[in-house]
């Protein structure tokens, strides 16, 4: 006798199907092999009553606060313990009854349909890009004098341009391509500078690279002129925050964005208090948050990839805790995108102090992110990580 930890569907179906179980069968068990713990944060304790006693009448749970079957506390949080067939039938319940309970179970039907989620095509006026199946890697290209790890290490255009070409050999599926640095500490430049930076490179690479560039900014008209340059994405580490005009051109031009979770700004990032109430929480909410305002500006939610911000405003068990929970964020229903590639908490753990020394912490951090549901790997060793990510995409299946 053993334990089967099933995690996923198809590997539910591959075993079902072992066994030797007819296909309505299969169809009919699946839901119950799967088990789905659903967190609700701050609820009022006669919700939360209702709540368990619902889920309780059909075989299920839900564990809530000390006091709050009395209401001698004001709100709790909740978690919904059942299999998925379970919660399916929960859902449907409550959606009738009063107190805020028809949102709670449409909630549940759209945090259910986002994690099985695993397949989004990206669309830019040049190509589709198919997410699922196989992670990709985003090589990282900074034309900066000051990023943490690579700045300065290209002397000029025409090094940047074998550089790039270099990484698409070596298997990048998307050049990301930046001309401010980031990094802790690091003071803000001008557009000009900025646009000097990398628009050249950008023109240079069209017409040469066969996969997409995309450009690191957080400036609207930096944004504008690299995708009329070439470039058809945007990473955007403020989640369109530093730049009102910044969802107009994502709109306007047709481009897939990037929304990163950061406290702050690069410079400050780092300093003062860094604790969070609800790690996953907080990072959930305001990625959720920085969704619906793209949506409400016009951007195509479908072109939208969700970033937790590793090493932005974040401690180190902080970053440590984003790989752990990392599957949380596919209750946003968006691809995620993780960088973790020579960053600082690596050499804390490992005691690396050089960045370009990090390359085993790197390898094992990108290893967890796509084992835990990332979709894209930012990284600097396009050949290295190119490997170590098919390897990891068989592993998981």
């Amino acid at each position: 006798m053993r334990c089967l930890y099933i995690l996923s569907p198809d590997q539910a179906e591959d075993e079902l199907k072992r066994v030797g179980v007819d296909l309505p069968g299969i169809d009919a068990m699946i839901p119950k092999m799967e088990n789905v713990n659903l967190l609700v944060e701050g609820i009022e304790c006669k919700v939360a009553n209702i709540l368990k006693q619902e889920m309780l009448s059909i075989g299920g749970d839900v564990a809530v606060a000390r006091g709050s079957v009395s209401c001698s506390i004001d709100r709790t949080d909740a978690v919904i313990i059942g299999t998925l067939k379970q919660v399916k039938r929960f859902a449907d319940k409550i959606a009738p009854q009063p107190f805020g309970l028809k949102k709670i179970s449409e909630d549940i039907r759209r945090v259910l349909a986002n994690i099985t989620r695993d397949t989004f095509v990206l669309r830019t006026p040049k190509r589709e890009i198919t997410i699922g199946g196989r992670t990709l890697v985003m090589g990282i290209l900074n034309m900066t004098p000051d990023s943490f790890s690579d700045g300065g290490m290209l002397s000029g255009l025409e090094e940047a341009v074998k550089y790039a070409l270099k990484m698409e050999e070596n298997g990048a599926d998307i050049i990301d391509i930046g001309g401010e640095s980031s990094r802790p500490g690091s003071e803000s430049v001008s557009a000009e500078k900025e646009l000097g930076r990398v628009i050249p490179l950008i023109k240079k690479l069209e017409g040469l690279l066969s996969v997409p560039m995309s450009i690191d900014t957080t400036k609207a008209e930096v944004a504008r002129l690299a995708i009329e340059a070439g470039a058809e994405i945007v990473n955007d580490i403020s989640a369109m925050r530093f730049d009102a005009q910044m969802p107009g051109v994502v709109v306007d031009c047709r481009v897939p964005v990037v929304l990163m979770h950061m406290r702050g700004v690069p410079r400050t990032m780092q300093e003062g208090d860094l604790s969070y109430r609800s790690l996953m929480g907080e990072i959930t909410e305001f990625l959720e948050e920085s969704i619906e305002k793209a949506r409400s500006s016009g951007v195509d939610v479908e072109n939208i990839i969700v970033d937790p911000g590793i090493g932005f405003g974040k401690s180190t068990a902080d970053n440590v805790a984003i790989l752990r929970h990392l599957k949380e964020l596919k209750t946003l229903g968006r691809p995620i995108m993780v960088g973790t590639s020579r960053k600082r908490f690596i050499g804390e753990i490992t005691g690396q102090v050089l960045a370009e020394d990090r390359v085993e912490g790197t390898a094992a951090s990108v290893a967890a992110s796509i084992m835990n549901g990332a979709h894209i790997v930012r990284v600097h060793n396009v050949e290295f990580m190119k490997k170590l990510s098919r390897i990891a995409d068989e592993i998981k299946g």
